[in-house]
């Protein structure tokens, strides 16, 4: 009988101790899930902050070199205007890529920049113009739209130049350094964009104007700025470490002849 009393104490005693143990198990899971908590939320607010200080700083650096803007109210440059432009002494406009419908129309905000760059192209502020695209695949083409788009409007072939592997705006500023051997250029995009197509120009080298085409209000802007403050922080990054682009090629001096860039 003493023995069975000894052993039920024991058995109780041992269930008690887990029951202890679990308790504190659970307080312990408690606390650090606590602490982790804290430190998510933390380090949230503070890539938060990091993040809109560069995208000021980004901003702020580059808000200056975008000379004009064409917009809802202003759909052409002055005289005065375009003599500025031209004392800048710019060997090409750039024209960045921006999305296509299909395999031969251009997305509103593409065809503003394009319209943009024609307009100045026109007005002599250059004598060639870069255009750089995504050209991944056969369904999504932006250099075929875009160089169909410009040599229908006129322009020679040889005043032409294809960069078929822009795919980022960082691919497109360096590769048109050292690819196209660009010095002074003019970026031809809208706004929000200009400010870090313009800063990672500046930053690789390049003499950059920014020449503004915001012809209209576009579908999923708000998504886009969005986009683009999470862009600047990662090419702010990008031009510190100074990245190459992911694709090289041969050399097509941008004071030659594009002809040979067009791959049609």
């Amino acid at each position: 009988m003493l023995y069975y009393t000894l052993a039920n104490n024991q058995i109780v005693t041992y269930f008690l101790s887990i029951c202890k143990n679990h308790t504190t198990g659970v307080e312990q899971i408690k606390k650090l899930l606590g602490r982790l908590f804290f430190w998510m939320i933390f380090l949230a607010v503070f890539l938060g902050v990091v993040g809109m200080m560069i995208n000021n700083y980004v901003v702020k650096e580059e808000k200056d070199k975008i000379a004009y803007a064409i917009n809802e109210n202003k759909n052409t440059f002055s005289n005065s205007e375009i003599n500025k432009i031209k004392g800048f002494g710019a060997d090409c406009i750039m024209i960045l890529g921006a999305g296509i419908k299909d395999d031969e129309t251009p997305t509103p905000m593409l065809k503003d920049r394009l319209d943009t760059g024609l307009m100045l192209y026109q007005a002599g502020a250059a004598s060639k113009i870069l255009l750089t695209g995504d050209n991944g695949s056969k369904e999504h083409n932006e250099i075929h739209v875009m160089l169909n788009y410009v040599k229908e409007a006129g322009v020679p072939e040889e005043d032409i130049f294809c960069d078929h592997a822009g795919f980022s705006t960082y691919d497109s500023m360096y590769r048109a350094k050292k690819i196209f051997q660009v010095s002074n250029l003019i970026v031809v995009t809208q706004t929000y964009h200009e400010y870090r197509s313009l800063y990672i120009g500046e930053k690789l080298g390049l003499n950059v104007m920014g020449i503004a085409s915001d012809q209209m209000k576009y579908a999923g802007q708000p998504a886009r700025e969005v986009r683009e403050v999470l862009a600047r922080v990662k090419d702010v990054f990008k031009v510190m470490i100074k990245s190459k682009s992911i694709l090289g090629g041969e050399v097509i001096p941008i004071n030659g002849s594009g002809i040979s860039s067009h791959g049609e």
